[in-house]
């Protein structure tokens, strides 16, 4: 089953390559959506596949040698069957 998430991270997550590693891993497990920076220092992302595929994303990204993900906000929202990801302009 297809979902989408809506996730705000927290930690050193800007100029480690956080947002890079997303897109690479999106690709990966076949996740769409986006990520983008936020000007206080937080990431976004919406990602859209399996729980599955969308965890996988989110580890291959921890595994950074840099980031460190301090806290993520997740809220479920509706899919909207977007399958490409995508780095969004800065809020």
């Amino acid at each position: 089953m297809m979902i989408r998430q809506h996730i705000i991270f927290s930690g050193r997550v800007q100029g480690v390559g956080f947002r890079y590693r997303a897109v690479n891993a999106a690709r990966m497990y076949r996740v769409g959506g986006w990520v983008r920076n936020l000007p206080d220092g937080r990431v976004e992302a919406e990602l859209e596949g399996t729980e599955d595929s969308i965890s996988q994303v989110i580890l291959a990204v921890e595994r950074g040698t840099y980031v460190s993900i301090d806290n993520m906000w997740v809220r479920n929202i509706p899919a909207t069957g977007e399958t490409s990801f995508c780095v969004k302009d800065e809020e």
